[in-house]
């Protein structure tokens, strides 16, 4: 591009420069299998490869597509890989993208009603038509008292209902009783919740992450948690938030949610579901089962942008009571005021997040269900849990691994045990097997641990993950294991 006007929209150079970014990212898409998976950069790579200062005057395009090439692409772990079996999906999708585009084209920013109508009643309607597939409550559509809002993440999710929480509890015993505040869930629980207390204030020795084992799956105790709530109120402490989860990080337990609400309910605790993972599962009719009991949560966080084809970022967030979200959440300052928001005729989704900026997200979310419809999603859904099912056989038929934990979706948790029953070295030796898998960069995996063992984590779930691609990743693993073996029979 020569120097001179700067024209930084332009439709016909759009059109030219969209049409070769789509050639570009379809042309990754063909040739993705040919990248390793995990990146095998060193760190700090980057910087020796560009240049320290910006340009001065303007490179051309296909200068800097060589250098996405060239130096980006090495540095990047492809999670759209076919060979990407860690941590958990993150979904892309044709749908999806074309979403993400349209959002990026049209660039608006949503944060009330008035500043893009459109991106708010899309939102309400696309999240009542997702809760209609997750058979959740009446209370969670926005046509009540409660309704449905994307996040960025469950992270940003469970924050926003533990400072509606917590801030409906000070109202009503007094500010000064924070530091009595308590907060229950599972020590499987994801470590957002924690995060959320640090920024929530609650004191970190109010935070009660009850031990999960082996002996309930690592689901939540129903007995460990009135146990705790009683414990905790004869010390003139408050409990105040319980979190559940359905499909937790390590192994996709599923805390026992109709007991537990039961629970909630009895002591008056806010009662939130995390269901990030496991929740894109539940809109087949064979899984809902995992999340009955929802009826009784204050909220439900799903996340669209794991295993339901949305790209990132799209967590979807129900309340039965969007008052309470408001009124922890609201700012009113002169600039934003308007007649709708005043007349209190719309929802302003600011005052349901932290940031007061917000993307048109709903879009990917619409074009996903509109696109590919339930039953094809379903049918995503399921080919990945029997894709799951199938690496967990091909596990049980080699003695020398185990599978540690049942497997509920698409993620096993196996590990390589040794002949002798030394848990030290079966740790040290998936550690080693975990290391070695990943630099081949043939497939990535990840880790977790476990009642003190070290396990291996393969999830499925990636857009073009075949039945092929489990099997030539399950013998890259025994083929590792075998020269580890021999090295330590040597």
């Amino acid at each position: 591009m020569e120097r001179g006007e700067l024209k930084p929209m332009d439709a016909e150079q759009l059109r030219e420069y969209g049409h070769r970014m789509v050639d570009f990212i379809a042309d990754y898409y063909k040739t993705i299998e040919d990248f390793p998976v995990l990146s095998q950069v060193q760190p700090g790579y980057l910087r020796k490869l560009l240049p320290s200062s910006a340009p001065v005057d303007p490179e051309s395009l296909d200068q800097v597509l060589k250098d996405v090439q060239t130096n980006i692409l090495p540095g990047v772990t492809h999670w759209q890989s076919p060979n990407y079996f860690a941590y958990y999906p993150s979904n892309s999708s044709i749908a999806g993208f074309m979403g993400e585009m349209l959002s990026a084209g049209l660039n608006i920013v949503g944060f009330s009603w008035i500043t893009s109508p459109a991106a708010t009643e899309l939102e309400m309607i696309v999240l009542d038509w997702l809760s209609k597939l997750l058979k959740l409550p009446d209370e969670f559509l926005s046509t009540g008292q409660g309704g449905g809002v994307i996040q960025g993440t469950a992270s940003e999710a469970v924050l926003v209902v533990l400072l509606a929480a917590r801030d409906k509890f000070l109202h009503r015993v007094g500010k000064n009783a924070l530091n009595k505040l308590v907060v229950y869930a599972s020590d499987q629980t994801h470590s957002a919740l924690q995060k959320a207390c640090q920024i929530g204030g609650i004191y970190p020795e109010n935070c009660r992450m009850l031990k999960a084992d082996a002996s309930t799956n690592y689901a939540l105790s129903p007995d460990a948690l009135t146990e705790a709530i009683s414990h905790d109120i004869s010390n003139g402490l408050i409990p105040f938030f319980l979190c559940a989860t359905v499909g937790t990080t390590s192994s996709t337990a599923i805390d026992p949610l109709l007991l537990l609400g039961r629970i909630a309910k009895e002591n008056g605790l806010w009662f939130h579901v995390d269901a990030a993972y496991a929740g894109s599962a539940c809109i087949c009719p064979e899984y809902r089962p995992y999340i009955n009991g929802v009826e009784e949560a204050d909220s439900f966080n799903m996340n669209a942008h794991k295993w339901f084809l949305t790209n990132f970022d799209c967590s979807a967030l129900w309340v039965k009571d969007r008052n309470a979200l408001v009124q922890s959440l609201s700012t009113n300052p002169e600039f934003l005021k308007n007649k709708a928001s005043q007349t209190n005729m719309v929802v302003d989704y600011k005052d349901w997040q932290i940031p007061l900026g917000r993307r048109f997200r709903s879009l990917k979310l619409w074009m996903v269900l509109r696109l590919y419809g339930s039953q094809n999603l379903q049918d995503y859904i399921r080919s990945h849990i029997n894709l799951a099912k199938h690496f967990e056989g091909l596990v049980a038929q080699d003695p020398r691994f185990e599978v540690v934990t049942p497997r509920l979706f698409a993620l096993v948790c196996f590990r390589l045990v040794p002949f002798q029953s030394d848990l030290d070295l079966a740790n040290k030796l998936n550690h080693e097997l975990l290391d070695a898998v990943n630099s081949t960069g043939k497939i990535f995996i990840s880790h977790t641990a476990l009642s003190g063992k070290y396990i291996l984590r393969f999830a499925v779930g990636a857009p073009m993950t075949e039945e092929r691609h489990v099997n030539e990743a399950w013998k890259l693993i025994q083929g590792q294991a075998s020269l580890l073996l021999d090295s330590l029979s040597t």
